[in-house]
């Protein structure tokens, strides 16, 4: 080949190879710009926001649950007893079948936990043949979940409550803690009860107030017909008759505080409060008359409450 034709043919080889590029790259940028960034931006976010969802919500396991429950030791005691022997264990499921686990018992002692050697009551409740119940890190197999409840006085009116909560496997023996979700609905188990408790010893207050306070007016009645009569008889009778009734009706209505003394109280209750206290052999005259207590006037005009059993008849 003539060096003009070398020249022509190197001078048209790099138009030949160049000459797809510009046109591939114009067409790429005309018809994908939007569907590249798109897929650029979906092959960003998918990962991330999937990572986002389903990263597991961190749990604090085994750290129990204790409280302070505004009722004294003896109502907690007796609240805790009841959801013992309830049979069931609220707060995890066995494979997501119930909504709690039955066919628990309550034991003595339990040796899934450590040894209590601090103040206060222990109750232990047990379910054997569990099968994975959920609420417990890692939870697999069968094996024995088991509920410890402690009790401690804080004062007269105050109880602290401590629930503790774990699984053991019977065959690898693996202990897992509880994520809280047992103790806290067996809390509000107790909680439930003593507030039923509660509720029952304050409707029986009302009701034996009321009952004391419909006495009283019933024996305020019979007083008055008492005295009434009284009047009239003494009104129709001589003189002496006279005496005699207000004699009969002085031994009817006063009585003489006995050995070693007597307390006037403010209502007829044993926890009302004391008005005075009253010695013995003082007069005092009965206004009001119910099964136990006796409305009273004292020698010098006061009026209170006092125990029959704190008064004797006149001599």
């Amino acid at each position: 080949m003539s060096r003009r034709g070398r020249a022509a043919s190197s001078s048209a080889a790099p138009a030949i190879t160049n000459q797809p590029a510009p046109a591939l790259r114009d067409f790429v940028r005309r018809r994908f710009p939007a569907t590249t960034a798109l897929f650029i931006l979906f092959l960003w976010v998918i990962p991330t926001s999937y990572g986002r969802e389903h990263k597991q919500k961190k749990e604090d396991f085994g750290l129990g649950y204790s409280t302070e429950i505004s009722a004294p030791e003896s109502e907690v005691l007796e609240a805790v007893r009841a959801v013992v022997n309830d049979g069931m264990i609220e707060g995890s499921r066995e494979y997501n079948k119930d909504k709690y686990i039955e066919k628990a018992g309550s034991v003595s002692s339990c040796s899934l936990f450590p040894a209590w050697d601090g103040p206060g009551t222990v109750f232990f409740k047990v379910r054997e043949q569990v099968l994975a119940p959920t609420n417990f890190k890692e939870s697999n197999d069968e094996g024995t979940l088991a509920v410890r409840y402690i009790v401690q006085s804080k004062d007269a009116s105050r109880t602290i409550l401590r629930i503790d909560a774990v699984f053991v496997e019977d065959f690898r023996r693996n202990s897992h803690p509880s994520n809280g979700s047992v103790e806290s609905a067996e809390y509000r188990n107790i909680q439930d009860r003593v507030d039923a408790i509660q509720l029952d010893k304050k409707q029986n207050l009302d009701a034996e107030r009321h009952r004391q306070e419909e006495l009283a007016r019933q024996s305020l009645e019979r007083q008055k017909e008492l005295e009434e009569a009284a009047a009239l008889t003494a009104a129709e009778g001589s003189s002496d008759n006279l005496e005699q009734h207000v004699q009969n009706l002085r031994h009817q209505l006063e009585r003489i505080i006995k050995a070693p003394g007597g307390e006037l109280k403010s209502a007829p209750f044993r926890s009302a409060t004391t008005l005075k206290p009253l010695p013995a052999g003082s007069d005092v005259v009965i206004l009001v008359v119910t099964e136990y207590w006796y409305g009273v006037e004292t020698e010098d005009g006061q009026h209170g409450w006092i125990h029959h059993s704190q008064l004797e008849p006149l001599p």
